[in-house]
């Protein structure tokens, strides 16, 4: 007998695995595809005459320009600076003004100052810094992915054909089935986050994952609802949802239950553990 409190007390507060903090292989082949440049700039390093060097390098190897963006931490190739003498955009692929302009950009920005004060001794060792400060700034991307990249793995573990991110309208033609129900009469479409085809029945499912607690879990929970009762209609689809983040949910539980109640195929990372999924897809 499916237990609502089971499903509520399984959940867990996170799922951040080790590759979730910093992406060091990024990292490093961000660092290593300007490196030739950034040892060129070392040599400015504790310079007592920076101003004719940065010049005299910039001349002389106009490649240096493309690292200068990493230095202030910025990914764009093109950086806008104005104050009371005006306003420039520079340009970090190829010069768009003189060596004497790009001076000064180096020297209002304080780049000119962290290297000739020898307030750093390496930059590609500086450059790392950055880039795994950048990098950390991806977290929230990479885990809007971890749940379904975990959801994915125990779908390939029951050896089921599926598909992921696949759109209702692909669904309807692919396997002539009529999922107007669910699309407001095929005025609307949705992509849904996987899709697992059996013998006898076609599996749309949706994933989640909530760290924190918010107005979103209420909604999810309302609409998901919706979906599987107008799902029900639909013989040989089945709509199924696996969500986790005992955060989000224990702060949402009322919603959920009620989703629960209404909806047999509802489920957490536990219950997947438990073999939920090849229990479900290996049945004849």
């Amino acid at each position: 007998m499916r237990n609502f409190n089971d499903l509520l007390g399984t959940m867990r507060p996170s799922i951040n695995d080790y590759n979730y903090y910093v992406d060091f292989d990024k990292v490093y082949a961000n660092v290593e595809s300007i490196r030739i440049e950034l040892n060129i700039m070392n040599s400015l390093i504790g310079s007592s005459n920076i101003e004719k060097d940065f010049k005299d390098l910039l001349n002389r190897y106009p490649e240096i320009l493309k690292c200068i963006p990493t230095l202030l931490a910025v990914r764009q190739t093109e950086i806008y600076a104005q104050d009371e003498d005006g306003a420039l955009l520079f340009n970090f692929n190829k010069m768009n003004y003189t060596a004497e302009q790009y001076l000064m950009f180096m020297k209002k920005t304080g780049l000119l100052d962290l290297l000739s004060n020898h307030i750093i001794n390496n930059l590609v060792d500086y450059v790392l810094g950055i880039e795994t400060g950048l990098d950390s700034n991806g977290r929230k991307n990479r885990g809007g992915h971890q749940m379904e990249n975990l959801v994915e793995r125990y779908i390939k573990e029951t050896g089921i054909e599926y598909y992921k991110e696949m759109y209702l309208t692909d669904i309807e033609k692919k396997w002539n089935v009529d999922l107007s129900a669910i699309s407001a009469e095929g005025t609307t479409t949705k992509r849904w986050d996987f899709v697992v085809k059996t013998d006898k029945t076609i599996y749309l499912i949706e994933t989640n994952f909530y760290t924190s607690q918010g107005s979103k879990l209420n909604e999810t929970a309302r609409s998901y609802k919706m979906i599987a009762q107008e799902t029900q209609g639909i013989d040989g689809v089945e709509f199924m949802w696996i969500t986790d983040g005992s955060i989000g949910w224990k702060s949402a539980r009322r919603n959920l239950e009620e989703t629960f109640d209404n909806m047999q195929l509802l489920y957490n990372i536990n219950d997947m553990e438990n073999g939920i999924l090849l229990s479900l897809f290996s049945k004849p």
